[in-house]
């Protein structure tokens, strides 16, 4: 039965429905990469690899035929990450060409060296195959002190495009009143988080959850602002010179 609701639970925290209002203190930026993923799951397929993989959250929605997860090789992540691959950082460790899709999901601005990052990205997906990449624009610090970066729309298609990908989508999450709540609620979750699982809970539920709510109304009653927005989904296709 616990095991079961601890499922159920971490289901809400990354792939959040209804039940997340209440539940999930980063209800609105999760709801908005995991809506634009899914919506953008057919375009990736074949052989997938997920680059910095973390808890592959998304995993289940894409029908790849083989789905390859890879992270930094540290003694934390092979502690907590479910990655098959681990890598020092430099060189992916694969041959050129040889994914037909790539997912990156909220990585990059932890990329020191994020053009060279990029053109890894590019040098092992085959020609015309698809990039899902995900990053945040309007988020606090987090993984300190491994965060190093955020994009605005303008410098990411700079930065993709210069490494040979053209730009099929790009959707900003979040652009109306929902992103002043999130941030909210992330103050509130940072100054109010416990090592208690259920005291977080109870802070969520008492403190946070009400924000959620007012969000949720309030975005059918004030204007969007396309400037102002939480995370960068972009579908990328790496161009063709043969």
């Amino acid at each position: 039965m616990l095991t079961s609701l601890k499922r159920y639970y971490d289901a809400q925290m990354m792939r959040p429905g209804l039940p997340g209002l209440f539940i999930n203190p980063f209800y609105f930026a999760r709801k908005g990469l995991y809506e634009s993923v899914r919506r953008l799951t057919p375009h990736i397929t074949g052989r997938v690899l997920d680059v910095g993989c973390g808890s592959q959250p998304y995993r289940p929605l894409f029908k790849a035929v083989e789905y390859i997860g890879m992270e930094l090789d540290t003694p934390e992540n092979r502690a907590h990450k479910q990655a098959d691959v681990f890598y020092g950082g430099q060189a992916f460790p694969f041959d050129s060409e040889s994914f037909d899709s790539l997912v990156c999901n909220q990585v990059l601005e932890h990329v020191f060296t994020p053009t060279e990052f990029v053109r890894e990205l590019n040098r092992v997906l085959k020609p015309g195959g698809h990039l899902l990449l995900t990053v945040p624009f309007v988020w606090d610090e987090h993984e300190q002190p491994y965060d190093y970066a955020r994009y605005s729309s303008f410098g990411l298609l700079a930065l993709i495009t210069s490494a040979g990908f053209e730009v099929v989508e790009h959707v900003k999450t979040m652009s109306d009143v929902r992103v002043l709540c999130q941030l909210v609620n992330a103050y509130l979750y940072k100054v109010t988080v416990h090592r208690n699982q259920y005291l977080n809970l109870f802070s969520t539920l008492l403190l946070m959850a009400p924000i959620n709510l007012l969000g949720a109304i309030g975005r059918f009653m004030t204007p969007s602002n396309p400037d102002l927005y939480l995370d960068n989904v972009i579908l990328a296709k790496k161009v063709d010179h043969k």
